[in-house]
């Protein structure tokens, strides 16, 4: 475990050119294998899958995902659908895998709920329900998650999966696929690129491209959305959701701040703050960094971070540090929650068993 950040930064590095690089050169080998095994499982899935691989989910199923390596900003997305979905009348549940939680491996079915620890539930699954108020569960088994969850929360009527896009047992709907403005790297599958599978020439039906950074940057047909900073909170006040305290982020300029982010991606979030007027240090960690313990430097006195590292220092003794806690968001084009809908809720979903009562509080 203590090489895989290492390792992890090496490869990045190499991944996010525009053309491959010598070390990309030299996993291509490695890469082609990946592919093949990739072609195998999915011809085995489409033509040779018993029935019982996939079971029915009662409602209909959303899939957001990458298809790169983390970073793109999937997380903020699932927010944003979530909520245009929640302003056109409907009432999703999210279902995710839950990285970077204990029970990650295992087959725990896991209901998140405000107060939860991150370590238990993952802290983006935390995040979402923060700020989304859905119900939200994680585990491996997504298809067994949405089940769970549809049995507890009768009232919901549509899904939208954090990742899974390469979950074939989740059955689904429509799919939402995520870039940011690094695009497709090198164009090369894992590990000597970016990609968990090849970029299509042609966008399935069903299938709908997000470009987050507000322009495209695949040759794929896409929407775009606008990706701004909210205001910036007290990280008390963000915990009790004191919104009175939150100020804009015009009032921390002028004054040196450290900013911290574990994110795959963590330099679009120190670039959006720059941009805004703000004197920074950068402070990059790894992506789900758990915070055992306290990473900047002695002297500290300010810093800023994201809302996916607040889940994690909430309620704990930061000592004479003040945190403020600034917030993604992302602005959707009607035109694709228009076109998400009408593939979501045009096309019935696949029928299943009658749903049983949920079980007494």
């Amino acid at each position: 475990m203590a090489l895989r950040a290492p390792l992890e930064a090496l490869l990045s590095r190499h991944w996010w050119q525009p053309r491959p690089t010598v070390l990309a050169r030299v996993l291509w080998p490695v890469s082609v294998v990946f592919g093949m095994l990739l072609r195998r499982a999915q011809a085995r899935h489409l033509h040779h899958r018993p029935s019982a691989d996939v079971q029915p989910v009662p409602v209909p199923v959303l899939v957001v995902g990458n298809l790169v390596v983390g970073g793109a900003g999937k997380t903020p997305t699932v927010v944003a659908v979530v909520q245009a979905l929640q302003r056109r009348g409907h009432r999703p549940g999210v279902i995710t895998r839950g990285h970077g939680r204990a029970a990650e491996n295992g087959n725990e079915v896991t209901w998140v709920k405000r107060g939860d620890e991150p370590a238990r539930v993952g802290d983006e699954p935390l995040l979402i329900q923060r700020r989304t108020q859905v119900p939200v569960w994680v585990g491996r088994q997504r298809a067994a998650v949405a089940r769970a969850l549809c049995v507890a929360h009768p009232e919901v009527d549509v899904l939208v999966s954090d990742d899974g896009l390469q979950h074939a047992a989740l059955p689904r709907q429509a799919e939402l696929v995520v870039f940011d403005e690094r695009g497709a790297g090198n164009g090369l599958l894992l590990p000597a690129g970016p990609l968990r599978e090849p970029l299509p020439q042609l966008v399935p039906t069903q299938r709908h491209v997000l470009y987050t950074a507000g322009r495209a940057s695949t040759p794929l047909p896409g929407s775009l959305a606008q990706r701004s900073l909210g205001l910036a909170w007290p990280l008390a006040a963000w915990r009790a959701g004191r919104n009175s305290e939150a100020r804009p982020l015009a009032a921390l300029q002028g004054r040196p701040l450290l900013a911290m982010a574990g994110l795959a991606a963590p330099e679009k979030f120190f670039g959006m703050l720059e941009a805004e007027g703000l004197l920074i240090t950068r402070l990059p960690l790894p992506d789900h960094h758990p915070y055992r313990s306290w990473p900047w430097p002695a002297g500290t006195t300010e810093l800023v971070t994201t809302e996916k590292d607040a889940v994690k220092l909430a309620g704990r003794d930061l000592g004479h540090v003040a945190v403020w806690v600034v917030p993604l968001d992302l602005t959707l084009p009607e035109a694709l929650v228009d076109a998400l809908s009408a593939l979501l809720f045009s096309t019935p979903a696949p029928p299943a068993p009658p749903r049983p009562l949920p079980p007494p509080p």
